[in-house]
């Protein structure tokens, strides 16, 4: 895991974001989202510098609309996002889990 994946889950993972269990690096399909929650079928991605890459763009919406068409909803967050405002990506995060439950 990058520094910044390692910072979002310390605040996922046993539960922590409001009960909800998180999977991290978990297998979908053909693909591997960065973390998961079963129960509310969402991913949460942390982009970083991989995404900036030539052609990065298109291949990440390919695979975004692969698994939406699945029924998975994603929250997608930059590694700078992580770094600075790590608060705020969590407030995210619970804001999004409060509106669905």
């Amino acid at each position: 895991m990058t520094h910044a994946e390692v910072l979002v889950w310390n605040g996922l993972k046993k539960k922590q974001m409001l009960g909800r269990d998180f999977d991290r690096q978990r297998p979908i399909d053909a693909f591997i989202v960065d973390f998961y929650c079963k129960d509310l079928m969402l991913a949460i991605e942390v982009d970083g510098e991989s995404h900036n890459a030539v052609g990065a763009d298109a291949k990440d919406r390919a695979r975004q609309d692969r698994l939406e068409s699945l029924g998975v909803r994603f929250l997608r967050f930059t590694d700078e996002d992580v770094k600075q405002n790590l608060d705020g990506v969590l407030q995210a995060i619970r804001s999004w889990v409060r509106a669905e439950t």
